[in-house]
């Protein structure tokens, strides 16, 4: 309460010297450059220069991007577009950019719009973490059809509330602000250096539109595909070497096994060292294709009356396959043969052969078909009546995907092993050659399981076919009026309201197949990974390279074994029903060199939740629903003052929220039953809540220039981390309770982002130029309820962009370095606290003009082949190293 009055004094204060006009004036004024007079630019510097002209007339604090800003840069995807504004940093852990970080807040928790709606969104399946989170897969829309990205990193009363950080709106093409009969396509393709793979890609679009410029139509379709390889070594969390000692009765403890050396320590030292439980050799595979469709109507029929019709649908395959080989110090606690101990660590440890069936080490193939879809549809209407104007809009949207189905091929073994690790180097070796068939085999012994015909059978699992579908869909409505008024301050009022009905769910599905022998890898045909695919990431030992299956052949074992079907997984299922109505209040002004709004929108939120809890280790789930709801009050204003011709200040201050992910809003379980951890909700949560403060200076001191300097603070009442504990859960793979590792959500409250950005974009000399920024943050860390500290994920302390570029003729070309530092990602296994290392990106992008019909086209991407690092606290302690290749393409572009 105490931030709410002192923010509420300083915006009483300050509005009494300035008030802005706020997101809506802007997005007037921007479409007034863009569809009164429709931007036409032919290079980096027009583009660059439509950019700043309509951030300049805007009065909210935003960075925009064109269309020929997004086709110029050598971007696969809008997110990796978004990674060159300044206070926008992207994470790249599969190499192309996916998740979009605005003023140092979690991707979760920055909205995407599509033309002012939102879209609804779900994930392949294999991702980590945010199959459910309200953001959108950037991966799905291709740069081609964009007119313009506008991030609005100050709110206002009439855009729709959810988002901490900033809100991403991209406007798609209209029929009416292209020429008529406008034809506009690419062809071309990718080669990735790593798969070893090229791929085509091609875009067309078609704008027609009458005489009179009332009626137009436009189509488009985007075809893209990706082959992805990328190699990793992972670390699957850390546990202490207390596991290594038995408890005695008075409190003393002794090795397992008597006869392990230590070196570097004590055995108080080896008691209290940390261990990863798991190192793993991942090799993953996996085809992205894209195809999109994009169609939209115009109709004009008077000078007071607009109507706009625009569909959406994207389809697009992740089909991907997973080859694990892992060992697992974890199990093989009283096998430990040699440790050594340094700064806290076990740096290194030899391991003896387990008695079956007990393993210290598998081998996990698993194969997931996956199709994600997208589409919407939207009805947007304009009304002038007299001086005023109506304006409204509604629709839909619907997503699915997950997985459908994904087979698990999952083999063992009990051979001796050795391990050692510094930092970004890692060290396994097999006693038996891994690459070896011979050397995986199943340990367990038989049980009797009886199939859905009656028969019963003495049955070896070897692994599991399994379902994972999602589902995210809303529907919406909304109404707007803006009434001008004769005051010699205030020059319009405007009000709106929204509805939206939002439903995310996840129904999941398994089965168990059995063999009724004992089988080893070398009874199916193998194949060996390829050689060097893990080259780069530090890695050595006769573990880089083992024997495997094809995806087909993982297919085919399964489905020839006895499949028993365990039906709908209720653990992990859920669904979500979210219903939202919001209603606002702005007033504008404009008055000698001040314009501005001051605005205050009413949330209410009702959640209710659906899914299975199973009280006391209960087999059998029991259906629950929990349900919530909560009225929210948002003040906001922005300001802007032309202190000189080429000088504009600006200023911002709002009350904000964001809403929980949707699973952890539901008790459900999401489950890893191969590596035995699992993250869980929490239907008690509150919404993330900040007071946002901006405030900005932007010199336009030439055409086509501009320096700018930027402060941003977060102070946030309350958010949301994950945190992790030990549960006993039903492994439907094996059809046993074990114990996992359950991360779940907790609120945290009281953190604070401060930042600072500077821009600097200018052409220079002789047909050079450079667009550049720089980006500061700073947090303080929040509590949980029993005052333990907290961090914000995703908040990279420096963020900085070089693109200098060449433009002159027919010729263009421009270099891009993007670099972020470390930053925290979230509490992952076993409580670690896991953060990213800082990461660079340099793409380098070149044109050729033939003439004003045919352009070609040359973009490089990732040149650096630049390692993703994750740790557990301390760089010295890993988990995860990944590599992905760099990509490299070309294409022909035609305009008629």
């Amino acid at each position: 309460m105490a931030h709410s009055k002192s923010a509420l004094m300083y915006g009483s204060a300050l509005l009494g010297l300035m008030v802005s006009t706020g997101t809506v004036q802007a997005q007037d004024q921007a479409a007034a450059t863009t569809s009164d007079n429709p931007i036409v630019v032919s290079g980096i510097r027009a583009s660059l220069k439509s950019s700043i002209g309509v951030k300049r007339a805007a009065n909210a604090v935003i960075d925009v991007i064109t269309a020929e800003g997004i086709g110029k840069f050598p971007d696969r995807n809008v997110a990796e577009s978004l990674a060159h504004i300044p206070g926008v940093s992207v994470d790249h852990q599969f190499g192309a950019g996916e998740k979009v970080a605005i003023q140092g807040t979690d991707p979760a928790l920055n909205r995407i719009l599509i033309d002012d709606h939102s879209i609804a969104s779900t994930d392949w399946g294999g991702a980590p973490g945010d199959v459910s989170g309200r953001t959108f897969n950037y991966t799905l829309l291709a740069p081609e059809i964009v007119s313009r990205i506008e991030v609005y990193k100050s709110p206002e009363a009439r855009i729709d509330e959810g988002s901490l950080g900033g809100t991403v709106i991209v406007r798609t093409r209209q029929p009416l602000d292209l020429k008529p009969n406008t034809i506009n396509g690419s062809v071309g393709g990718t080669y990735n250096d790593r798969s070893k793979k090229g791929n085509p890609r091609a875009s067309l679009m078609y704008s027609w539109h009458n005489k009179d410029a009332t009626f137009g139509v436009l189509v488009a379709g985007t075809y893209d595909k990706q082959t992805l390889t990328r190699a990793g070594i992972e670390y699957f969390g850390y546990s202490t070497g207390a596991d290594f000692f038995n408890t005695n009765a008075d409190g003393t403890y002794t090795l397992k096994n008597p006869n392990t050396k230590v070196t570097g320590g004590s055995l108080s030292d080896l008691y209290n060292a940390r261990y990863p439980v798991g190192i793993n050799h991942a090799y993953f595979v996996q085809t992205r294709e894209r195809i999109g469709a994009q169609g939209g109507l115009q109709w004009k029929p008077s000078d007071r009356l607009e109507l706009s019709l625009t569909g959406m649908h994207i389809q697009a395959n992740y089909n991907n396959f997973s080859q694990s080989e892992f060992i697992y110090p974890g199990w093989a606690t009283g096998q430990l043969q040699s440790a050594n101990v340094s700064n806290g660590l076990i740096t290194s440890a030899s391991f003896g052969s387990t008695t079956l069936p007990s393993t210290s080490s598998e081998l996990d193939m698993n194969y997931r078909k996956t199709t994600v879809t997208n589409d919407s549809a939207n009805l947007a209407w304009k009304w002038k009546v007299g001086k005023a104007t109506i304006s409204g809009n509604g629709g839909w949207s619907k997503a699915s995907g997950g997985t459908d189905p994904e087979y698990l091929f999952n083999m063992q073994s009990n051979v001796p092993y050795s391990f050692s690790y510094s930092g970004t180097q890692t060290n396994v070796n097999y006693s038996s050659d891994p690459s070896n068939p011979a050397t995986f085999f199943r340990g367990d012994t038989a049980k009797p399981v009886t199939l859905a015909d009656g028969t019963t059978i003495n049955g070896y699992q070897i692994g599991g076919i399994s379902r994972s579908l999602t589902t995210d869909a809303e529907g919406y409505g909304q109404l707007d009026a803006e009434i001008p008024v004769d005051d010699s301050f205030f020059s319009k009022v405007r009000l709106g309201a929204k509805y939206t009905s939002h439903v995310n769910r996840l129904d999941a599905y398994g089965s168990q197949v059995y063999y009724t022998s004992q089988v080893g890898l070398s009874n199916f045909s193998t194949i060996l990974t390829p050689a060097g695919v893990f080259s780069g990431l530090g890695a050595s030992g006769n573990a880089n390279q083992f024997a495997t299956m094809t995806a087909q052949n993982v297919i085919n074992a399964l489905n020839n074994g006895y499949i028993l079907d365990t039906g709908k997984d209720l653990g992990s299922s859920f669904r979500v029903l979210e219903k939202n109505a919001a209603a606002y209040v702005q007033l504008d002004f404009e008055r000698d060199k001040w314009r501005g709004n001051l605005g205050y929108r009413m949330v209410y939120t009702k959640d209710i939740s659906d899914y299975a809890e199973f009280p006391n280790g209960a087999s059998v789930g029991t259906p629950t629903r929990s349900s919530t709801d909560y009225l929210k009050f948002l003040p906001g204003f922005n300001v802007s003052y032309q202190a000189t011709p080429d000088l504009l200040l600006r200023g911002s201050i709002a009350e904000v929220i964001a809403r929980p992910r949707y699973a952890q809003l539901a008790g459900s379980f999401s489950r890893n039953d191969t590596q035995f951890t699992a993250s869980g909700g929490n239907p008690d949560l509150k919404p993330y809540q900040s007071w946002n403060f901006e405030a900005s200076a932007e010199w336009y001191f030439r055409p086509g220039a501009l320096f700018s300097l930027e402060y941003f603070r977060r102070q946030i009442q309350s958010y949301i981390v994950t945190t992790t504990n030990n549960q006993s859960l039903l492994n439907t793979l094996t059809g046993q309770y074990a114990t996992y590792s359950v991360s779940s959500p907790i609120n945290a409250s009281n953190a604070v982002v401060n930042g600072v950005s500077a821009s600097f974009q200018a052409p220079i000399w002789g047909g050079f130029g450079i667009q550049t920024n720089y980006t500061f943050a700073v947090d303080q860390k929040g509590t949980d309820a029993a005052g333990d500290q907290l961090n914000l994920p995703y908040l990279s302390r420096h963020t900085i962009n070089v693109i200098p570029y060449y433009e002159k003729g027919k010729f263009q070309a421009r270099v891009s370095w993007n670099y972020r530092t470390h930053y925290f990602t979230g509490i992952g296994r076993l409580n670690s606290v896991d953060s990213t290392d800082g990461y660079h990106q340099l793409d380098f992008s070149a044109g050729y003009k033939i003439n004003e019909h045919f352009t070609v086209n040359f973009n490089a991407q990732n040149l650096l082949d630049s390692t993703y690092y994750s740790y557990s606290g301390t760089k010295d302690a890993p988990t995860a190293l990944y590599k992905n290749g760099r990509t490299f393409s070309g294409s022909a572009s035609f305009t008629f």
